[in-house]
């Protein structure tokens, strides 16, 4: 089993969420299974919760057995057998389900918005490799018949659209690259971290992704709580997750702080990983006992902000794109217009 693929954010929420409502409803770990076992139709889900179940049977606890099939992240495996000591496993399995559902709507959200500009892109190549191959030559012809040729601009976009002809075999091995550039950096772990990476550096995307962070902090810090961790140990597992040099250097501000005698919320103040108001939150939380809703709720706050974010690079981008498709459409047509509506009002 420890050779299998790791389960997505996405089934990781589904089955957390399942076996929650289960734990919930007083029914043990190995009877819920067995429950979601008979219920299930796809193949590698049944293998999966079969080889939990025969890990349960010969003595292992809960915790142990999500580890020896070897498909959860460590974070999973972690808090569980945090809860597992503390007595709340339905509590934090819910709390983890929620959280793989909020990663989820975030991989969501990343994902439409590269496709979409991709797609535009796409087509603005497509337009404009028709139109210097194919509609370019029979302008060519027209300028021949009139004793004239093409000069200029057009004659060198309609020249470049032979050479994409001539040389096509090297236009589609580029062409094959690219896709397998884009499946490199979309599907694999090592070019997704190098996209993040990317995108983090650039200022259109930089405070999206610090949304991001910061609501995974928030999360990751409740489910840890709620687990049974200190404030300080919450923060040691939680620095493994928000995937962000920038934060994580705030979470080691924090721990420092911390470490030298301040509060929590006096900590996150100091290291800045919250604005005022969430910072002011999770002093309240402290006094109130209720710090795991508090952050729950900070969490869903720059959930929200991330996704207005991604509307608004969306936004920014669509009519970008548009505009350079019109313009270099245009430029195409006028160059190759203009020079032929003189052509004809001179034989006329």
């Amino acid at each position: 089993m420890k050779t299998q693929k790791k389960l997505t954010n996405e089934e990781l929420a589904s089955f957390c969420s399942q076996v929650a409502v289960m734990l919930k409803a007083g029914i043990t770990p190995i009877e819920g299974l067995r429950i979601l076992l008979s219920d299930t139709d796809d193949p590698k889900s049944k293998n999966l919760l079969q080889a939990i179940i025969d890990q349960i049977t010969e003595g292992n606890s809960f915790a142990e057995s999500l580890t020896e099939v070897g498909v959860f992240p460590n974070y999973v495996l972690n808090t569980l057998k945090l809860g597992e000591e503390a007595g709340n496993i339905d509590e934090v399995m819910s709390s983890l389900a929620d959280y793989y559902e909020r990663e989820t709507q975030i991989s969501e959200n990343v994902r439409s918005a590269v496709t979409y500009p991709l797609i535009m892109i796409g087509m603005m190549l497509l337009v404009i490799i028709i139109l210097i191959t194919k509609v370019l030559p029979i302008f060519n012809q027209v300028y021949v018949q009139l004793g004239s040729e093409m000069t200029g601009f057009a004659a060198g976009l309609m020249n470049f659209g032979n050479a994409l002809k001539s040389y096509s075999v090297v236009f589609i091995a580029i062409l094959v690259i690219i896709v397998a550039a884009f499946i490199f950096f979309s599907k694999s772990q090592m070019g997704r971290d190098l996209s993040r990476k990317i995108f983090i550096s650039l200022p259109i995307t930089r405070k999206f992704y610090d949304n991001i962070a910061a609501g995974r902090f928030a999360s990751g810090t409740a489910i840890a709580m709620t687990a049974g961790l200190d404030t300080f140990e919450s923060l040691d597992l939680v620095s493994k997750l928000v995937e962000n040099e920038k934060i994580s250097q705030k979470i080691d501000v924090c721990r420092n702080a911390i470490l030298e005698g301040e509060g929590f919320a006096e900590a996150i103040k100091i290291a800045g990983i919250f604005s005022n108001v969430n910072t002011r939150m999770v002093a309240v939380g402290f006094k109130s006992g209720e710090i795991e809703k508090v952050m729950l709720k900070i969490a869903d706050e720059y959930d929200r902000k991330s996704e207005k974010k991604i509307n608004e690079i969306i936004s920014i981008i669509e009519p970008t794109l548009v505009i350079i498709l019109s313009v270099v459409v245009g430029l195409i047509l006028l160059s190759v217009i203009l020079p032929l509506m003189g052509i004809m009002s001179t034989i006329g």
